[in-house]
């Protein structure tokens, strides 16, 4: 890899790194305001406004420290409304700046500000290869869409009428998002033999707080155009778009999206494995560092069934990806360079199935462990009652002697005679606690 090629993915990474934060930053944002707007308070208004302001004023701090095409790249990976927020943010000082480093169809969008509240979203993005790399067109009508000459054209939940578009334009009929997940096992991956359309439908990891589930997305390879069809935004396809923005040559055709978005899949499901990692040496350390109460091995398996689940999503979307990628190189379509790259993919899976297995033995262990301190805390308990019933054995005995009133006893005749027998008793209870202690049965 030459100088260049190094320094261009390491500030790749180093921008997904700030995209990543600044999704986070508006992410708290709208869930923060969302929760005071339910609120009923005196001077309601007043305090939304303070709180507006204080959840933005952390959001400022970070676009400060960015530089103006940092900030471009950002505008243009984050959904439309997104965008306005950060736009609103980082205009007045640096606008005209940060607009030279835009595409035209993102700076006007965000120069005509928020779009009017009965327009529904765009949702139809059409990509062409302009000087190497992709330019992103909004598409919001057929004739917009006719006037283009894309390679990837990327649909977030289309209605019917978008589809219409498709249908017109490229003579290609989509499936609805909604019957992605109808679709038959043996129905997944195959070739139309009349149209040589490849057609393929892929599960996508998505993980967010709050839990992570696989979102299923359905691919048409069509006259050398890739579509794609889901039903909701995933980091994969932002990284990709920020990506082949970024990076001349990163791209060349459908197929290269393609196996890129599949690339990205992998290496995401692998940041969320390092997640896994990170969140288990945390349970580990609570687990094997102190003896448990019941209260906080119920947490520890809270959070383990938790990394569980996370763990068995990401080792069924590998394999998913593994059986796109070898349909791909079974099809015998791609070039000589992207077939190496599909491999090169099924080697980064076949290194994460290990990664897998092996977080599955720690969940298995730490579980393991888990319940054997529960077990402990409930022998302890059984113990006391043992210790308890063994120890009241023998004055039950002597009160049961006392209780049947022989004649020929003369404690029933001594002054102190119920005072010896409660002595008694008490004795018969010290002595086989002083046994246990002596012999270390109640430590």
């Amino acid at each position: 890899m030459s100088e260049n090629e190094k320094d261009d993915a390491k500030r790749d990474e180093i921008l997904q790194v700030h995209l990543q934060e600044v999704q986070a930053l508006l992410s708290r944002h709208r869930v923060v305001e969302n929760l005071v707007r339910r609120q009923d308070m005196p001077r309601h208004d007043l305090v939304e406004g303070l709180v507006h302001k204080q959840n933005l004023v952390e959001l400022q701090k970070k676009l400060d420290a960015l530089p103006a095409d940092g900030i471009a790249r950002i505008l243009e990976a984050l959904p439309h409304n997104e965008s306005l927020v950060v736009w609103d943010l980082v205009k007045e000082d640096r606008g005209a700046a940060i607009l030279d480093e835009l595409s035209e169809t993102v700076g006007d969008a965000l120069i005509a500000g928020p779009a009017k509240p009965t327009r529904r979203p765009v949702v139809v993005n059409a990509f062409e290869l302009h000087n190497g790399r992709l330019r992103q067109t909004k598409i919001d009508s057929q004739a917009a869409l006719a006037a283009v000459s894309p390679i990837w054209v990327d649909l977030i939940d289309p209605s019917a009428e978008e589809l219409g578009w498709i249908k017109e334009v490229f003579d290609l009929a989509l499936s609805d998002p909604e019957d992605l997940t109808d679709l038959e096992e043996s129905a997944r991956f195959y070739i139309e033999d009349e149209s040589e359309q490849v057609h393929l439908r892929s599960d996508f990891l998505l993980d967010r707080e709050g839990g992570a589930r696989n979102v299923p997305v359905a691919f048409v390879l069509h006259q050398g155009v890739l579509f794609s069809v889901r039903n909701e935004e995933l980091p994969v396809f932002r990284l990709q778009r920020l990506r082949a923005r970024i990076q001349p040559g990163y791209v060349s055709d459908g197929k290269d999206v393609l196996l890129d978005l599949y690339a990205a899949d992998v290496e995401y499901s692998a940041d969320t494995l390092e997640d896994v990692y990170a969140a288990l040496e945390s349970v580990g350390k609570q687990v094997l560092a102190t003896a448990l109460t019941d209260t906080e091995a119920a947490r520890v398996l809270s959070a383990i069934a938790v990394e569980e689940d996370l763990n068995g999503r990401v080792r069924r979307n590998v394999l998913d990806t593994r059986r796109a990628v070898s349909f791909l190189i079974r099809g015998r379509f791609l070039s000589s360079t992207q077939f190496e790259d599909a491999r090169q993919i099924l080697r980064d899976i076949e290194s994460l199935d290990g990664h897998t297995a092996f977080l599955f033995d720690k969940i298995n262990f730490l579980m393991d462990a888990t319940v054997g301190f529960i077990n402990i805390n409930q022998n302890k308990i059984i113990k006391i009652f043992s210790v308890a019933s063994v120890a009241l054995l023998p004055p039950t005995l002597i009160a049961s002697i006392y209780g049947m009133n022989f004649q020929f006893m003369p404690e029933f005749e001594w002054k102190l005679g119920y005072p010896f027998a409660i002595g008694l008793m008490i004795l018969s209870v010290a002595i086989p606690i002083w046994v246990f202690r002596r012999k270390g049965w109640l430590r």
